[in-house]
């Protein structure tokens, strides 16, 4: 598995985790519950912000893996 399928395969798993995280926030009714859960489901949305930017410079540096 090369470098570029596992950081988009990374990617995969953070955007599930966040909308895991969301929907806990969404289902819970114990406001603490629900701020932590949001708060967490933000910081996973910073991460993967920061992850697809690298994902963009390894498609621009290596366009083979451009859509994998």
């Amino acid at each position: 598995m090369t470098v570029a399928s596992q950081v988009k395969t990374c990617m995969a798993s953070l955007k599930s985790a966040q909308a895991s995280l969301e929907q806990f926030a969404l289902e819970t009714e114990n406001q603490e519950a629900k701020n932590l859960f949001t708060n967490a489901a933000q910081q996973t949305q910073e991460i993967l912000q920061q992850v697809e930017n690298r994902v963009s410079q390894i498609e621009n540096q290596e366009p083979q893996y451009k859509g994998f």
